[in-house]
């Protein structure tokens, strides 16, 4: 039973490590690709400004109490007659590409 728990877990590892699941998770922008993990400042230079942005406040808890603010931020370009790309910002970190239908 462990050897089984121990084949699972590397098999997953192995997926998640190699960014099995994460299709859609890139952007081009002329030469450039732009990939989750990536700050605001670098996907800006990348890509240009955004055609429309959104900012989402959210309280960060301790248990019942609010200690702070975090802000999602969501860039949307529009690729003329390509599907419009949504990326979501946690703070200044890309976290991820999401293709509008």
């Amino acid at each position: 039973m462990q050897r089984l728990a121990l084949a699972c877990l590397t098999i997953l590892s192995i997926a998640f490590s190699t960014g099995a699941g994460a299709a859609g998770e890139t952007l081009r922008c002329g030469s450039k690709i732009v990939r989750t993990g990536m700050m605001m400042d670098e996907v800006r230079k990348y890509c240009g400004q955004p055609t429309s942005t959104e900012v989402i406040e959210h309280d960060v808890r301790s248990g019942n109490r609010v200690t702070g603010t975090t802000y999602e931020n969501i860039w949307t370009y529009r690729r003329g007659s390509n599907k419009p790309a949504r990326l979501h910002f946690d703070n200044d970190k890309l976290m991820s590409i999401r293709y509008e239908k």
